[in-house]
């Protein structure tokens, strides 16, 4: 697997994680694991995160 491919292929897996977890902030989607909530924060936090290794993922791959 070349660079190139490796970069595109995470820009999207991350995309698509990012894209979830915007869904969920506007829908409002509840997620419990084990009996715990997991609080809307870690989705704003989780968007953030996933979006900025989505960018820089296709940025690498433009190269």
């Amino acid at each position: 697997m070349t660079e190139k491919t490796f970069s595109t292929l995470a820009a999207a897996i991350f995309g698509i994680v990012a894209a979830l977890h915007l869904a969920r902030i506007l829908i409002g989607w509840s997620i419990v694991v084990d009996g715990w909530t997991v609080p809307m924060w870690v989705s704003w936090v989780g968007l953030i995160v996933a979006s900025a290794l989505s960018y820089y993922g296709a940025k690498l791959a433009m190269r």
